[in-house]
Formats: structure tokens, sequence, C-alpha cells
């Protein structure tokens, strides 16, 4: 971990040296067809999360804009994500808005401050099963949180917990809408219908109405169909009011500490979800571009998108894959495309925001269902059997408990049952192994004065069994440890080895330490370890018995 001032260099200063009319021309194109398919997922992402629509837009605008002028990555397209909804709409019931604001800007605060110490690359540590577990629980929820809106239920409001939504479904489903399900029937046909259109005509001449978001598709044609038959569906305007046509305004709300004090929890899981899901999109995208992003750069700009965003009416924002891999399909290759798509979003909140107003809710309950399909990687459950046993209960638990308990959790458990089976697995591959004449022919005849073992592996606190075992079986006077093969040693395993030469000085066993080299050396050092070893080390295995034979030898006579 490194703090470094001069760290704050976004890639947009990379990307202008250079740069062409031609490369201007296709990031405005790209960013002005992300701008359009971003506008009903804002608006979606923000009403499934508990908030107005134009919460979702201006994040889309504020931090979308931020996140591409300050990040590390020249394609990543930053806004609202529905990984968010079921932290946002916990945060809202159990705490209400102005701490969704508060734990909001503290996670931009953690995510600036992860940034600029570098700590971008730990990240990647996370497990795959922890990270396909919470993104499937969380698409089964957003699914489970847009049946309300799809099939046009007479719900005041919804609980927050997996029991509590199924209990009021359940008790509601009989006030189903008739005109709300043909709606968005039709509109999750539209989407399904279109994408397969889109991948037939892909290698043909009419490849570019592929080009046009089946999102916006559905959503014109829903809303086209309700004005003209005039369907008595919910839209945004009879919920909402509609959607302000001006820029969002500084929000200083009032805060409270008896509630605030209980947001850690809820403002570590923004933080590490919007971490890994920004940086989980700008490796993919590096995959697709050649190129390679600057991770701990990328999470500054989400630390500062973060933190300015929610007091200007936003929720919090992340790196977005299906917009990411929009831009990068049409044709953006710098972080130009990202502000474009940004300033589009802009200009159609300050011109067609009345239009808004008749936008059906149905039809956004439909475009959040088919993201949250295409959001999960259901197909790893068919391939649990190729993984072995804590791999699978790993995965398995993290989905149970993001599902029916709570993300926070299920991230913590995840973990931690990661840590567990990470450690397990490096003990059992450290290994000792005793030194026979058969092995060096320098123990011939030695068997009753020398003892010898090679260490394999880690020597850390998970594997500090291996000296227990050689102490246990301590029957000669001298006695040789071969540690070329160890390639890590921590405190506890220093430990151990300092324990091993007591024992040894006790039963007035000589010992010699053999193959000490690289990090285990470095511990040695730093530990005391080897002002005790003085005098007893030797530079490999040959050496060693060398001079235990010449001391049995001594100690024979």
């Amino acid at each position: 971990m490194k703090f470094d001032l001069n760290l704050f260099r976004p890639k947009l200063l990379d990307a202008l040296p250079g740069y062409s009319r031609q490369q201007l021309a296709k990031d405005i194109g790209a960013g002005i067809t992300v701008g359009i398919v971003a506008l009903p997922l804002a608006m979606a992402f923000a009403i499934a999360s508990g908030l107005k629509p134009e919460s979702g837009l201006f994040t889309a605008i504020i931090a979308g804009f931020l996140i591409s002028a300050l990040g590390g990555s020249r394609v990543q397209i930053g806004g609202p994500a529905g990984a968010f909804i079921v932290i946002v709409y916990g945060i809202l019931e159990h705490y209400g808005l102005a701490n969704l604001i508060l734990a909001t800007a503290m996670s931009g605060v953690l995510l600036f401050l992860m940034g600029l110490f570098r700590l971008g690359t730990l990240v990647r540590f996370i497990p795959v099963s922890v990270v396909i577990g919470f993104t499937n629980g969380i698409a089964v929820l957003i699914m489970l949180s847009q049946i309300k809106d799809f099939l046009g239920l007479k719900v005041p409001s919804m609980p927050a917990d997996f029991f509590g939504i199924l209990n009021t479904l359940g008790q509601h489903l009989h006030t189903a809408d008739l005109p709300s399900v043909l709606v968005a029937l039709g509109s999750l046909s539209l989407l399904i219908g279109w994408m397969r259109l889109g991948r037939r005509l892909e290698n043909t001449r009419y490849k570019g109405i592929s080009a046009v978001p089946g999102s916006i598709i559905a959503l014109l044609f829903a809303t086209l169909a309700c004005v003209s038959l005039s369907l008595p569906v919910e839209t945004i305007g009879s919920k909402f009011g509609g959607i302000p046509a001006h820029l969002p305004t500084l929000q200083w709300p009032e805060f409270s500490w008896s509630s605030a004090r209980f947001l850690f929890m809820p403002t570590l899981t923004l933080t590490l979800l919007g971490a890994i899901e920004s940086l989980l999109c700008a490796r993919i995208a590096d995959g697709l571009i050649d190129d390679r992003h600057n991770p701990n750069q990328e999470l500054m700009a989400q630390g500062v998108a973060n933190f300015i965003t929610p007091f200007f009416g936003g929720m919090p924002a992340t790196g977005t894959i299906a917009r990411t891999m929009t831009n990068i399909k049409s044709g953006g290759s710098s972080p130009i495309a990202g502000m474009v798509h940004a300033l589009t979003l802009l200009f159609i909140v300050l011109v067609a925001a009345p239009l808004a107003s008749y936008v059906p809710l149905s039809a956004l309950a439909a475009i959040l269902l088919f993201v949250a399909w295409n959001m999960g990687e259901w197909r790893e459950f068919m391939h649990l059997r190729q993984y072995r046993l804590p791999y699978r209960l790993t995965l398995l638990a993290v989905f149970f408990l993001t599902v029916v308990f709570d993300l926070t959790v299920a991230v913590q458990v995840g973990l931690v049952a990661a840590c567990l089976t990470f450690i397990y697995r490096i003990s059992s591959l450290s290994r000792s192994e005793a030194v026979n004449r058969l092995d060096h022919p320098g123990l011939a005849g030695q068997e009753d004065t020398v003892q010898a073992w090679r260490l394999y592996g880690a020597l850390f606190f998970g594997a500090v069994k291996l000296i227990e075992e050689i102490e246990d079986k301590l029957s000669t006077p001298v006695l040789v440890i071969d540690l070329k093969n160890v390639i890590y040693v921590d405190s506890s395993g220093a430990d151990a080895l300092m324990n091993l030469i007591h024992t040894c000085h006790k039963r007035q066993i000589q010992l010699i330490v053999c193959g000490l080299m690289h990090q285990p050396m470095d511990i040695a050092l730093r530990t005391g370890l080897l002002d005790h070893l003085e005098g007893k080390l030797e530079p490999d295995l040959s050496a060693g018995i060398a001079r235990a034979n010449s001391l049995g030898a001594s100690l024979a006579r």
C-alpha cells in the first residue's frame, strides 16, 4: 500500500494527444447512442430503488460525466446500475432519504481512498464464486421487485425483505390489472424479439437496425399504445408527476446521527459493490479494445462521482456493463464518448421531459425484468458439478443469503468461506517429508545420529503443524531442516521455527537449517530468528548433511 499524491491522472489526458476529427465523430455518435440506451434504464433503476425517475437521470448525467472525464478507462460508461437497487431500496426503507445521501457520499470517500492508496488491484482477489453468487441473487431480487408494476398490483408500499415481498405480492395478487399485464407482456415480447432480430441481422447489410436499442423500441411502442388507446395504466406522470425539465439543484438534507451511525455496513456494501462492478466492467472492456485501464484512477473517479451526485438528487453510481458494451460496439474509443452520453441525457431532460409523463410503469418493469435476466449468470448453476465442493457451497450460500437475507451478510459470509477454503487449500499443499539414505547418499550409516526433513510450500499459521510434527519425532542428536522449497513464511511460521530452536536447545539437539533465502530469509531477519540461527545455517541440503555428519561423528566420540 503506497500513498502517492501524483497518482491522480485521468485517461482523458492520455486520449487527447493525437485525437482526430474522425475519432471525435465516432465518439459523438457512440455517446448519443449510449445516451438513448441509458434513458429508460436510468429511470427504471431509480423507480425500482424507491426513488423518483429523475434521480436516475441526474445520476446518469452527473456521475456519467464525472466517471468518463476523471476515470481510468477509455470507454467505461458510468451511471445507476441494477446491482444497487436492492441496497438502495433497503437503505431508504430503514434509514430514509437523508441517510441514503450520507451513505452514498461516504461510499464515495471510501472509493476515492481505495484508489488513492492503490487498493484497486485488491478487488480482483474477491473469488468468482462470491461475485457470481451475489450477482445472481441480486438479479432474482430485481425480478421479484418488478412483479408489482409488471402486473399492475395495487400495493401502497413494498417491504424490503424477501419474505415480506412474497407475502405482500401474495396478498395483493387479486388486484392485478389486465391492461398493465398486456402492456408489460407486449414490451417484454418486443424486447426479446428485437434482440433475436438483431442477432439474425448482425452479419447482413441490415445490421444497422440492430444498433437501435430494444429498450427504446419497447418503451416507444408501449407509450404510443397507452396514449392512443387511452389505456388506464399507471405512468410516470400519474405516480411521480412527471420529470422536472431543469438542471438538478444542490440538496443538503438534515442528517440524523441516531440513524446515520448504523450506516457503516450499508456504506461498506455500496463501496465494495461499486468497486467490484466498475473494475469488472473495465476489465471486460479492456479485452475488447486492446487497452489496459488504471484501476486506482477508476476508483478515484467513482469516488468523486458518488460523493457529488447524491447532493444533486442522484443515487449511487458505478461502471455499467451494458452501456459500456454499447459504447464500444458503437465506435466509442475515448472518454469523450461517455461525456457526450451524459450531455445527450441532459439535452433530453431539458427538451423532452414532459413526454416522460406518458411512459407506463409496466413497460419499465418489463425492461428491468429483461435486464435482470441477462444480468444473471444462470449457466453457472448447471456447471457446478465441474467444481470442487467448497466452490459450490460458497456460490450457493452467497446466492441464498443474498436473496433471503441481505447482500451485506452474503458478501461477508462468502468472503469468510472463500478465505477459509483458501487457507485450507494452501495448508494442504504445504507438506514435509523425511530425507533418508535413498534420497541422499550422505545419510548412509548416519540414521542413528542425523535426522533430515524437507519442507514444501508456505509455512504460515495454517501449516505450523508441520513443525510441530517434526518436534514430536525428534530422536537423534542432530536435526537438519531444508527450507529451500518454502516460498513463504509468516510470523506464525517464524514463531514455530523459534519454538523448534528452543526445543532442540532443551534436548541438546544440534539444529542445522538449509536453503533459507528470499522471503523466508527476510522474515527471519526481521523477526530476529536469524540471530538464533547464527552458526547453524547452510546454503543447501548437501552442505547441511555434510556438516551434520561431522557433528554426529564428533558427538559419537
